[in-house]
């Protein structure tokens, strides 16, 4: 006998008719409000962060020097793209897309309310939590937004293309406006405006809840009885190995006497810098060695781990929006522009998502004309290039200026350089992730591509404290450089990676352009 939760139609299949958000169901609204409010409060939140770490504690901060400052905030970028991973499994095993969501947003908006309150506790408390909450909250709304489409459904990338422009408008004003009332009325007040950003966002999702039909209810993997025991003990295994970890660092530090004297190390931040690194490595050997992955998708899997590479590569510049550029915008930037007598530094992390309002379409017309071309391991060498173009520009230009602040132009062309970076690299990305995976990890493919950001964030983290003190010329241009060298070996070695890819199809009998 059958049970009316198995009869029950998917949300897609009763969204079919439903056309009433541009074309769309009109649950994609709902979504598309969700994020573009969350993205709001994580955006202005973060383009203040490091400013309020950074400031005295006279000027209502932390207190905290620049390079470990900046540290500390790539290891936050670094703890939302590992805490993503976390999250997806447990929508996917416990709880459901939705209740992640929901979850994930209150603890989001529990951070944010932190950070408004003066103190160094709350503050650490609420880092700790928008992080976790981001973690829950950022891979399960996105997945919804699939189940509002049945496969076939023409409207489907469409819809992704509404849902990201969501999250590119809200981008695009959090900066602005939580950087002039923090110009206003101080830190804690712009971290008010953050939280208030996440309680629409909350409003949004749960006045909306009805329209998306049951999306992100069902829990798409459930544990099994028999499979709890493997479950709890994995759950030790990884807690275990992470505090372990801790602990050795903690100990190499205080023997060496690095946790004390003018440039202190910080034991957490070098673990979970160590941790970004490694994950990805045990995720790449777990795959391969896999029985349940065969010959050919061992082929795709050894052509992916350049492009790997490459992507890490890029978010390691792509994500010191926050950190070295964030301090480089208020330290070695002329802060006005044309009729701006006053440029709050803030304002420059609004370009990329302009950027890529006004570019997107672009570049999909492009892609359309070029019929995809090129190949997607040159796209990747591509959009590293450009990242590494953009430091390699900010070096000249700091050079230049001498002992002088740069324009503000030139920093507003480097963060435009690295868009059309992101445009050539990060759309096709997670496509290629999809494609190249395993099948018996294809449910993973979203953490595998979170591991990329999540790494390069980890490199930064180390790299602004061995670099301490460096001039702006050498620190932009030696990873600039170092980037570049690494484009063009993935271009090098793109006839490689397609020759994997097309000798895996052949093997499998899959007719497919290989690119």
């Amino acid at each position: 006998m059958s049970t009316p939760h198995l009869t029950r139609p998917t949300p897609a299949a009763a969204l079919v008719g439903d056309r009433r958000f541009l074309g769309h169901p009109l649950g994609l609204a709902t979504l598309f409000g969700t994020e573009l409010w969350e993205r709001f409060s994580y955006y202005g939140m973060r383009a203040i962060l490091i400013y309020y770490i950074t400031a005295s504690i006279a000027e209502g901060g932390l207190g905290i020097d620049d390079t470990m400052g900046q540290a500390v905030v790539s290891v936050y970028g670094t703890g939302v793209y590992l805490l993503s991973v976390v999250g997806g499994w447990f929508a996917d095993r416990v709880i459901g897309a939705y209740r992640a969501t929901f979850l994930g947003g209150l603890i989001i908006a529990a951070g944010h309310v932190a950070l408004s309150l003066p103190g160094a506790g709350f503050s650490w408390t609420g880092i700790c939590l928008v992080a976790l909450g981001t973690g829950f909250l950022k891979p399960n709304v996105s997945s919804m937004v699939g189940e509002l489409y049945e496969r076939q459904d023409a409207r489907r990338q469409s819809a992704f293309s509404i849902f990201y422009m969501g999250i590119n408008l809200g981008s695009f004003f959090s900066p602005i406006i939580v950087g002039w009332v923090r110009h206003q009325w101080g830190f804690h007040a712009g971290f008010v405006v953050a939280a208030i950003g996440m309680a629409f966002a909350l409003v949004c999702f749960i006045a909306g809840r009805k329209l998306l039909a049951g999306a992100g209810d069902v829990v798409p993997n459930p544990i099994t009885a028999q499979e709890r025991p493997r479950v709890a003990r994995m759950i030790v295994i990884v807690a275990g190995g992470a505090l372990a970890l801790y602990g050795v660092v903690w100990t190499i530090q205080h023997l060496a006497g690095l946790d004390s004297g003018p440039t202190p190390r910080n034991a957490i931040v070098d673990t979970v810098s160590y941790l970004a690194v490694v994950v990805p490595v045990v995720f790449f050997v777990v795959m391969y060695r896999s029985p349940k992955v065969s010959g050919p998708e061992r082929s795709r899997l050894l052509a992916y781990i350049p492009l790997f590479v490459a992507a890490m590569l890029f978010f390691m510049i792509f994500e010191q929006a926050a950190t070295t550029l964030s301090t480089y915008a208020r330290d070695e930037t002329v802060l006005s522009f044309l009729w701006w007598d006053t440029i709050s530094p803030e304002v420059f992390q609004s370009v990329n998502p302009l950027g890529i309002i006004v570019l997107a379409p672009v570049f999909a017309w492009i892609w359309l004309r070029t019929n995809d071309r090129p190949a997607t391991p040159y796209k990747f060498a591509i959009g590293l290039a450009l990242a590494a173009a953009s430091f390699l520009f900010l070096a000249g230009a700091s050079a230049l200026s001498g002992d002088a602040r740069t324009p503000a132009w030139v920093l507003g062309l480097v963060y435009l350089i690295q868009t059309l970076g992101e445009l050539c690299l990060s759309p096709v990305g997670l496509a290629a992730t999809t494609l190249l995976a395993p099948a018996a990890f294809r449910g993973q493919a979203m953490a595998l591509w979170f591991l990329a950001p999540a790494a390069g964030s980890a490199i930064t983290a180390q790299l602004v404290q061995v670099t301490r003190d460096m001039a702006p010329t050498p620190f932009f241009g030696g990873i600039g450089a170092v980037a570049l060298v690494f484009a063009g070996v993935v271009a090098a070695l793109g006839p490689w990676v397609l020759r994997r890819m097309r000798a895996a199809d052949v093997a499998e009998g899959v007719h497919t352009s290989g690119d």
